[in-house]
């Protein structure tokens, strides 16, 4: 999983997303006029491969927020399975997280593409 998100991070790094179309496009935009969560993203970890944490959480702020999250949660299962110990997160807990996670992505799809929050769109 590390090499996949090494290879992206490079391949991201090598072909600039901030010039349109050379990712593609995308298809909610396309279909909706709006920026959905995700709108932001490639240019957000391109901007982070280049180290201008400013211009990456202007491009994708719940990206940028998530990622040392992600990165503690992954150290924290490799240095389980490194000691050969399993210990999952609280069922309590993790639902709770995983709802507030989910709310707070569905605020930010909303306030992104409201006048008083274009400073959080792309």
């Amino acid at each position: 999983m590390a090499g996949g998100v090494l290879l992206a991070s490079v391949a991201l790094h090598l072909r600039d997303p901030h010039q349109s179309g050379s990712w593609g496009f995308c298809p909610w935009l396309l279909a909706t006029g709006t920026h959905c969560p995700g709108c932001g993203g490639l240019r957000a970890v391109n901007d982070l491969t280049r180290g201008d944490l400013a211009a990456a959480a202007s491009s994708n702020l719940v990206l940028v927020s998530a990622l040392p999250v992600v990165a503690l949660l992954w150290l924290r299962s490799f240095a389980q399975r490194w000691q050969g110990v399993r210990r999952p997160l609280p069922q309590p807990a993790a639902g709770l997280a995983a709802a507030v996670a989910v709310a707070l992505v569905a605020v930010f799809w909303v306030v992104r593409n409201l006048p008083f929050g274009a400073v959080l769109a792309p």
